[in-house]
Parts: C-alpha cells; sequence; structure tokens
C-alpha cells in the first residue's frame, strides 16, 4: 500500500473524495467526456490531493484495473459469446416463449428476479448478468416489456444474493474476521435476502422504471439480435446449457463444503468450478448445443464469436478505470477516514456495521473492500459486546457494501454499458435499486435482532 504523504484531516479527505466525485460525474455528464478517461482523471486527483507519492498514484491505479479485470475481463468475454450464442441459435427466444407461456408477461419480472436471485447464490454478479441478460433482453423484445422492468429485478436479485450470502467473498471475509458461524449465517441470509429481492426487484423496479425511460440498447442488445441458426435447441438443453456454469460452481462449493482440502476430488471439483473455468466450460460445450447441433457451420460460430468480443472492449476499460479509481480511494485514506468518524457514531452494533461499510462503500466503491474493512473495525466492538448476533451482523454489514452504487464502483459500470444507459440513467436507476437493497435489508435484520 502506498500511503499518503499529506496530513489531510479525515474531513479533508472527506471533502477531497466528494469533491472529485462530483467533477467526475459531471466531466462525464455534463462535458461529455469519454468515462475511462474521465475516471484516470479523477484517480490522478484523488491521489494528488491526498498526497500520495507520485508513483503510488499509478501504480494503485494498475492494482486496482489489475485486479478488476483479471477475473471480469474473462468473465465478460466467455460470458458474451455464451450469450450471443444462445440469441443465434435461438436459445433465448426458446426459453424466453417458454417463460411466456408458463408466466404470463404480469410476473414475468417476479420470474426473472427469483431465477437471478437463486443463480446469484452460486455466482459472481458479473458472471450472472452475462449468463441472463440475453434471457432479458428476449423477453422484453418478444413482450414489447420496457427492458428495466426486467433488467432492475434481475440485477437486484444478483446484486442482494452477492452482498449477503455466503459462498461470496464479502460475507465469507466477515465470517471469518468476527468468527461468526457459516451454516446459521447462510441460514439467516437466505431469509433476509429473499423478501429485500423482492422488495426491490419486481416492486421498486415498476416504480423506478417508467420515470426513466430507457430503449433497448448496450452490449445485451448487441448480443442478443435476430437467430441465425436454421433449427432452434430444446428448451431442455438451452436451460443446461445456460445453467451448466452454475452447476459447476455449485458442485465446487459442495466439495468445499464436504471434503478435505487435499482431496483429489475436491481439487478437481475446485478446479473446474472455477468462474473463469466454469464459463470455459460451458462456452466449448455452447459450441456444439448452441452451434453444430442447430446448424450453424464453424465458420459462423467463429464469426459470432469474433463479432460480439469487439464490443465488449469498451465495458473493459471503464470497468478496469473503475477499479483502478477505486483502488486509489483506498490508498488514499479515504476509507480509513471514514471508518474514523463512523466508529464515533452511538447506535448498536448492527447497526454501526451497516453504517461503517455503507460509508466505506460510498467512498471506495468496492462491496468486496467495503465489508472486508468493516469486519475488521467491528471486530473490537464485537469483542466488547459478546451478546451481538455476529451473524446479523455480517449480513447488516453485506447489506450496507451495496448501498448507492455510483462513480467509484466498477458494477456501476458494467450495469451502464451492458444496458446502453447514461450516467444520469444509472444513478436514477441502478444507484435507487441498490441502495434500496441496503435500507431495506438492514430493517429486516434490524426487525429479526430485535425478536431474538
Amino acid at each position: 500500500m502506498f500511503l499518503p504523504l499529506a496530513t489531510l484531516s479525515p474531513n479533508g479527505l472527506l471533502l477531497l473524495a466528494l469533491v472529485v466525485i462530483i467533477g467526475l460525474i459531471v466531466l462525464i455528464a455534463r462535458f461529455k467526456c469519454n468515462a475511462f478517461v474521465a475516471l484516470m482523471l479523477a484517480a490522478i486527483a484523488v491521489g494528488l490531493g491526498s498526497g500520495m507519492p507520485l508513483p503510488g498514484i499509478a501504480k494503485s491505479f494498475q492494482e486496482g484495473v489489475g485486479n478488476t479485470l483479471g477475473f471480469l475481463a474473462m468473465i465478460i468475454g466467455l460470458g458474451t459469446i455464451l450469450g450471443k450464442l444462445l440469441a443465434e441459435s435461438g436459445a433465448a427466444e426458446v426459453i424466453a416463449n417458454t417463460m411466456v407461456r408458463m408466466l404470463g408477461i404480469k410476473r414475468l419480472d417476479y420470474a426473472v428476479m427469483l431465477v437471478a436471485f437463486v443463480v446469484g447464490i452460486s455466482v459472481f454478479f458479473g458472471v450472472g448478468i452475462v449468463l441472463l441478460g440475453p434471457i432479458a433482453f428476449m423477453l422484453a423484445r418478444q413482450t414489447g416489456t420496457p427492458i428495466l422492468y426486467l433488467a432492475l429485478p434481475l440485477a437486484a436479485g444478483l446484486s442482494t444474493a452477492h452482498g449477503l450470502i455466503p459462498p461470496h467473498p464479502g460475507p465469507m471475509v466477515a465470517i471469518g474476521k468476527i468468527g461468526a458461524d457459516t451454516g446459521m449465517t447462510i441460514l439467516w441470509s437466505l431469509l433476509v435476502g429473499l423478501p429485500t429481492a423482492l422488495i426491490t426487484g419486481p416492486i421498486l423496479a415498476r416504480w423506478v422504471a417508467p420515470r426513466v425511460p430507457v430503449a433497448l440498447g448496450g452490449l445485451g442488445a448487441e448480443a442478443t439480435g435476430q437467430a441465425a441458426a436454421p433449427r432452434r435447441p430444446g428448451f431442455a438443453l438451452s436451460l443446461f446449457t445456460m445453467l451448466l456454469p452454475v452447476v459447476l460452481m455449485l458442485i465446487a462449493t459442495a466439495a468445499d463444503v464436504t471434503l478435505k482440502p487435499e482431496d483429489p476430488v475436491r481439487q478437481i471439483a475446485d478446479f473446474i468450478g472455477a468462474p473463469v473455468v466454469a464459463m470455459l466450460i460451458a462456452v466449448l460445450f455452447s459450441f456444439w448445443s448452441f452451434g453444430t447441433h442447430c446448424g450453424l457451420t464453424g465458420a459462423q460460430i467463429l464469426k459470432f464469436t469474433e463479432q460480439c468480443v469487439g464490443p465488449a472492449a469498451s465495458i473493459f476499460l471503464v470497468v478496469g478505470a473503475g477499479g483502478g479509481f477505486s483502488k486509489v480511494l483506498e490508498h488514499s485514506g479515504v476509507g480509513n477516514a471514514i471508518a474514523g468518524v463512523a466508529l464515533a457514531i452511538p447506535v448498536t452494533p448492527i447497526f454501526l456495521g451497516w453504517i461503517i461499510a455503507g460509508l466505506l462503500r460510498i467512498a471506495v466503491g468496492s462491496a468486496t473492500v467495503a465489508i472486508t474493512m468493516a469486519a475488521g473495525l467491528m471486530l473490537p466492538v464485537v469483542e466488547a459486546r459478546p451478546d451481538t448476533n455476529r451473524e446479523l451482523l455480517v449480513l447488516a454489514m453485506g447489506a450496507g457494501s451495496l448501498i448507492l452504487s455510483h462513480v467509484n464502483d466498477s458494477g456501476f459500470w458494467f450495469v451502464k454499458e451492458y444496458l446502453g444507459m447514461t450516467v444520469a440513467q444509472t444513478l436514477k436507476t441502478w444507484t435507487v435499486v441498490e441502495t434500496g437493497i441496503a435500507v431495506i435489508a438492514i430493517i429486516i435484520i434490524l426487525a429479526v435482532n430485535a425478536v431474538l
């Protein structure tokens, strides 16, 4: 870590971060500056303003970009290929038509949210978006439903699972740091997470979507055009191919819970269940199930895979820059300044954990960083208050780590680019939904804690 050289007070660091973030929004929204360039300028401004060593600013930014894209670039690339073949084979259309017949148009947003919540338990947020996004776009086309009516519930289901439910990294780190019980945390996370996703997905989306008209666009629309395959795959094969990476990741999770680390079966399961490997296996399988099985030639499959990866390049740059900006904010000391202010607030440990994680999330962007830092800061508080329900505290910090996603969050840019929204539209929709998840979840958590 590169510590700041200057002696800015905590309030000074907070003011610096606020001014830079406002300036970043103005640069992009008002002056139409390229988001990638604007994020780099914002990171440099924070680094210089906080007194970070000049080489440290560049290295912190590079570290943030590398950490973000080292995982997400492969996931986005492979997921985009899978989504493109899902559309070109007609599989997305098959799944969409089946869902419409089974559930009707009026309940599609609830169905999409529930599927996303279940899938989100075992996959990362970005994986879930690229897997399920084409289905939402196809449903929107088939039924004439505005895309936000389906995309926001989908994203809410995935985000709720990502922030609250182990084995996602944030909750798992918090469990280890404060000594919570994993099994009880999973149980409570499901009981809290499902109603949270229901309220903030379909219900909140029905209030938000009419106020922010968004046309079909972005990477999601480009990946789901008119099907080119002469034959359609069956519903069962389409669903299996789409959920194959989810199944492989679930196998890895089950092996981690039941087998010892040195067990060869667990090592194999962990390998095939690693998100990048699981996505690769699914893509290779889709070359048959969505490709040659549906009458596509090898040349057509190659053309589609090359076509879809190109538009994803802009997402790589923006998401990576968002990660770089977040890392500079973290190394500048803004996170520690936030934590120092929050610890002075006289509230119960569970609510304090939510506040600290929420403020850290607003400051540094990354939900995982927010809950990790919050757990470390809350450990002395928990030890001084042994009556604290540690499992609910983990959930409270997870909920806080989702609040107010904005321009320093790589997930913000991912959602923006995938749905083809402007910064203003993303703030009015995705940011509202994420904040809703954080608020509804903590209300439920505090209610549960009150009756235990």
